[in-house]
């Protein structure tokens, strides 16, 4: 029998894996409308709320306090006149984007004092999920096991795009259906787009990033993560583009604030939008990732943050204009490293290998999946010399500024037929974001040692011709080439690019395929496109066929592990614990932090420790108001809730649905929890939220806002 048509087996399978082995609860990120399956394992573990307190199409619920901020971050609503709270970097580039040196927003914090005061945030979005609907038997209709996957592919895109096509009735709906388990369960998705969304306030980076990268995915932290915006409506309450007549938006249900706190032990869940997770990924995956991988990236990523924070160092302005894209960069930089160093720690690779072997004797009498780990070996072995190359065309071609800038030109010089105004529009307002926070200095650096890692590091006969060329050229001089490139282009010149959009199309086209930059950039990436990421793509169609078929042969011969579907930016449930952990010998940490260790690491000279003098005012005269706790404020907790990226700004809940806290990252022992989990080590790390509240009741005078929420003693 081919189970891939049998939808009843595929139902069954997936049913089981999400109702057994709770010994494992602590590991998974479950789908909200199946929460009725883990929702009595969740109860003895503390929850006081039903499955339909946490998800209902048909009353207000959790889900409706909850939304998916930007294109990754996740928000949550805390009073009734649209006020949420998310993360300090999920709001960073808006918060950027209003700062100057004249207001440094980043520097001094911002704070409205009124409705009026909010600041709108251009292309800043919310999307509110309506439901969510098991789609799977529409999905594959019209499948046969003898099409190929080129076919199969077709007949999904066209069913998925007619219930797509069903779902949205509004002009602010927007829906998906994403594949779950490897194409094995489809999902479709209905969100209530949101476009008007203000900047309320904000700390000053001094507390909202305090630490910086030194204490990023490092426990204990004292970071204080949090930043807020008010999602605004059309009177009826209804999704409106920026208007000054636009009111609050009034939610169906926003989250009420625990002021109880938390101890060692305490249930907890998370509620957000994780980004990706690849728990089920091959051996042979996991080996490129420990050995080729990330080391590449983590290198070639070190070369550029040493240039920019030299810069910034430099000049207050070059600090703003960079901050968000060094925040950025050194993000995944030091999420690969300890990442990185958890798979190895691990043992994964060998693990994985050995239920690889084991594997393969159950399937042995079982054709469908006798032979899937001698053709994901093949296949792997195949792709990997053009995944080496396709994270250096990522991180040390396409990564640097220039070459991004005048890849948005394209389509003038493809002589393909052009809404031309639009598209003009569109290029004049990138050009603006461009030149606002664009420094030739440390773009020209990195370009120089990012090509060069490329050359010296890309097989030949993979390497770019025209890089190859002027490389030779130029005698092996790098830097000789990189100065006369930006010398040269029109790129690096704000008015030669206001003039090059004045011109007609043609005449764009013409002067595009005179200019150096884009030359290099068109020429490279068609090399790349033909001789990269095509066998790139072929190799991996096929092996993401296996995995389709290993997910369900693997469900069936670990019937009693408990499996959930691979975070993919869709919403999810998480839960578990507040607890500390134990990540070397003799050393424990404790799951709470506190403003003494703020004070502890608080130093004037370094920039990432350098706290506003009105917090070491409040600290020396204990002047902690309602906020005090035994003498102090918590700062941040530790729980083992499974997260990834995109949970960042996710409500940290208690056994009520209260707000306790503000997930915002993880321990750095912990970052290979996207790979692989495990419950011992694995921490997710919370804003307490009475910091929070703290911070903006004594340190921002903004106590105003607290009188929009509600609180729970």
């Amino acid at each position: 029998m081919n189970i891939i048509y049998s939808m009843k087996k595929i139902v069954l399978i997936l049913g089981l894996a999400a109702a057994c082995a709770v010994s494992r609860a602590d590991e998974g990120m479950w789908l909200p409308s199946l929460i009725e399956a883990r929702i009595i394992d969740m109860q003895d573990k503390g929850l006081r709320l039903s499955a339909a307190d946490l998800y209902s199409v048909n009353q207000a619920c959790l889900k409706d306090a909850i939304v998916q901020f930007g294109n990754g971050c996740t928000a949550n609503l805390v009073s009734d006149k649209g006020l949420i709270f998310t993360n300090h970097h999920c709001g960073f580039s808006q918060i950027q984007s209003h700062s100057s040196p004249e207001h440094d927003y980043l520097k001094d914090g911002f704070w409205a004092k009124n409705l009026s005061d909010e600041l709108p945030n251009k292309g800043l979005t919310v999307k509110f999920l309506q439901y969510m609907e098991d789609v799977t038997e529409q999905v594959l209709e019209g499948l046969s096991s003898e099409m190929d996957e080129a076919t199969r592919k077709k007949v999904i895109d066209a069913n998925r795009a007619k219930i797509i096509k069903n779902a949205v009735a509004e002009k602010w709906i927007r829906a998906t259906v994403d594949a779950l388990y490897y194409g094995n369960q489809y999902f479709l998705f209905v969100y209530k787009i949101y476009e008007d969304i203000r900047l309320v306030g904000a700390p000053p980076s001094s507390i909202g990033k305090f630490g910086g990268d030194t204490d990023n995915w490092i426990w204990p932290r004292h970071t204080g993560d949090f930043s807020l915006f008010r999602i605004y409506a059309d009177k009826d309450n209804n999704p409106a583009p920026y208007s000054k007549d636009n009111v609050p938006y009034q939610p169906k249900q926003f989250l009420k604030i625990s002021l109880k706190g938390v101890q060692e032990n305490d249930f907890t869940f998370i509620y957000g939008y994780p980004a990706r997770t690849s728990e089920y990924l091959f051996s042979e995956a996991v080996k490129y990732l420990a050995e080729r991988g990330n080391p590449a990236k983590i290198r070639l990523r070190t070369l550029r943050l040493d240039i920019m924070q030299a810069e910034m160092a430099k000049d207050a302005g070059i600090r703003i204009k960079y901050a968000a894209k060094q925040a950025s960069v050194a993000n995944a930089w030091k999420k690969w490293q300890g990442e990185l160093s958890g798979v190895v720690r691990l043992k994964t690779v060998e693990k994985k290998k050995q239920t690889e072997q084991a594997f393969t004797l159950w399937a042995a009498d079982k054709p469908e999946y006798a032979a899937l780990v001698t053709q994901f070996s093949k296949l792997y072995a195949e792709i990997d010399t053009y995944a080496f190359v396709r994270d250096y065309q990522t991180e040390a071609f396409n990564a640097n500024e220039l070459i991004r800038f005048a890849a948005n030109f394209l389509p003038f010089a493809e002589g393909k037929k052009l809404s031309t105004d639009s598209l003009i529009q569109r290029l004049k307002s990138v050009s603006d974001d461009f030149f606002k926070n664009y420094v030739q200095a440390i773009d020209q650096q990195c370009f120089e040692v990012l090509l060069s890692e490329y050359v010296k590091h890309v097989p030949k006969g993979l390497t770019s011709p025209v890089v190859e060329r002027a490389y030779k050229d130029y005698r092996h001089d790098m830097a000789k080439w990189t100065a006369s490139l930006y010398a040269s282009t029109l790129f690096t010149h704000r008015d030669k690019v206001e003039k090059l959009l004045r011109l007609s199309p043609e005449e764009i086209a013409k002067q595009l395929n005179k200019d150096p930059i884009f030359s290099l950039y068109r020429e490279s990436n068609d090399f790349y496109k033909e001789k990269v990421e095509k066998p790139y793509n072929a190799l991996n169609s096929q092996i993401e066929t296996l995995y389709r078929a290993y997910m369900r042969g693997l469900m069936a011969f670990q019937s009693e592990r408990p499996f959930y579907p691979d975070a993919n930016s869709t919403i999810r449930i998480a839960y578990g614990k507040v607890s500390g952990y134990k990540p070397a010998d003799a050393v424990y940490y404790l799951p709470q932090s506190t403003i003494e260790g703020i004070m502890q690491k608080d130093n004037p000279d370094i920039y990432d420790y350098d706290i506003p003098q009105k917090l070491r005012d409040l600290y020396a005269a204990k002047d902690y108001g309602r906020w005090a706790v035994d003498g102090t404020i918590p700062v941040g907790f530790l729980a083992n809730n499974h997260t990834s990226g995109g949970n960042s700004g996710s409500p940290v809940l208690n056994g009520d649905g209260h707000l306790i806290g503000l997930n915002f990252d993880r321990t750095w022992e912990s970052t290979m929890s996207d790979v692989v989990y495990d419950s011992e080590i694995c921490r997710n790390i919370a804003l307490d939220i009475r910091y929070a509240l703290f911070v903006m009741d004594k340190l921002a005078d903004a106590g105003y806002l607290l009188d929009e929420m509600i609180f729970v003693e």
